[in-house]
């Protein structure tokens, strides 16, 4: 019996001082730790439902950036250090309709007594600060439907909308007499809100088709509609007896065509993973070409030479060539940009090595 229980001591003693699996599994992990991706993504309303944003969107940039770390270590729960993720989501961002509503035409004795001889504005800051001399206690989201003439080469006449909001005036574009008619109308007015709001997106992409505008652009459009019941506007404050009124609604761009805007946009923000957690983060990740070898004197072999001796050997060489070609091809980079940049090494055997930046004042420095 007693060389029974000896033979299960040894046993047990020689399992417990040397357990060959335990090292393989710590391998695992060192490797697991250090993986990397990269992802673009943008939110489902699944997603959204996932974050407990059963609206869709959220409502804050600083909402977005203190949900979504934990979101995408749910997402990609394997990867660590280095990894970066853009992520695309609906942003709550309202542009407040008007309050109240003031008509005024520009006089003669207007322009003058406001030191504008030649009897016109001829720039935004000449119309703002006529409106803050005419209206100096304006209520917040007073729309001012304003006539004025306007000098831009040539004096022309406009009316245009001036939003008060919160003491800074915001136009909107007015729409006239002979675009009222181009589209249809037979006064210069809509008869119905739904009318509106379906022929000023068609409006808006005859209007700016010119202008330069890019995706995620915004315009105020003022329109003039015929309202036969003034009692459903009395919370706007209009409560006198007039049967046209001005109004605004705002448009959005989304590079092709203009649409309702509904007071949410796509933000993107970048995130990137320290190791321990995702932050977010403008760290692009960077391959050199061979346009870059060649610019700093790499070009036939297109890498470096990281052996003993050799001439990329040391980092701080190769970190001056990693800056003389983002410089080169990324001069506009602001403060505080990051890279990781991926380049083609030779050291007895080919390889990849990669060198995180930042840009400090005019250079980048390893981080």
């Amino acid at each position: 019996m007693k060389k029974i229980f000896y033979s299960f001591a040894i046993l047990s003693l020689l399992f417990t001082s040397c357990n060959p699996m335990e090292d393989i599994y710590k391998d695992i992990d060192a490797i697991e730790s250090v993986i990397s991706g990269e992802a673009t993504i943008t939110l489902t309303d699944a997603d959204y439902d996932a974050l407990g944003l059963g609206y869709g969107s959220f409502s804050s940039l600083d909402d977005a950036k203190s949900m979504l770390p934990d979101f995408l270590t749910s997402k990609y729960p394997a990867w660590g250090a280095e990894s970066l993720a853009s992520v695309t989501f609906k942003l709550y961002s309202p542009r407040r309709d008007e309050r109240s509503l003031a008509v005024y035409e520009v006089t003669s004795t207007d322009y003058t007594d406001n030191g504008h001889n030649w009897g016109n504005f001829d720039s935004f800051t000449d119309i703002s600060e006529f409106l803050d001399v005419k209206y100096p206690s304006a209520a917040n989201r007073l729309l001012v439907s304003l006539t004025y003439k306007y000098y831009n080469g040539s004096v022309s006449t406009l009316e245009n909308g001036f939003i008060n909001n919160a003491g800074t005036w915001e136009m909107s574009t007015g729409i006239t007499d002979d675009e009222y008619t181009s589209m249809g109308e037979s006064r210069a007015q809509f008869s119905y809100e739904d009318e509106a709001l379906a022929k000023i997106p068609v409006f808006a992409n005859t209007k700016f088709q010119y202008d330069g505008k890019v995706a995620g652009d915004i315009e105020g459009i003022m329109y003039k509609l015929y309202v036969t019941d003034v009692q459903d506007i009395d919370e706007d404050g209009r409560t006198d007896d007039r049967a046209v009124y001005s109004f605004v609604t705002f448009v959005i761009y989304d590079g092709a065509n203009w649409s309702i805007y509904t007071n949410v946009i796509d933000e993107t923000i970048k995130f990137g993973h320290d190791g321990e957690n995702w932050v977010p983060d403008n760290t692009i990740k960077y391959t050199l070409t061979a346009a870059d070898y060649d610019l700093v004197g790499n070009g036939n072999y297109g890498n470096f030479d990281v052996r003993a001796g050799r001439d990329e050997e040391l980092e701080s060489v190769r970190l001056d060539k990693i800056n003389t070609i983002l410089l080169n091809n990324f001069s506009s980079d602001a403060e505080g940009q990051k890279y990781i940049v991926s380049y083609n090494i030779y050291n007895g055997a080919s390889g990849v090595w990669s060198l995180a930046v930042i840009k400090e004042g005019s250079a980048y420095v390893k981080q």
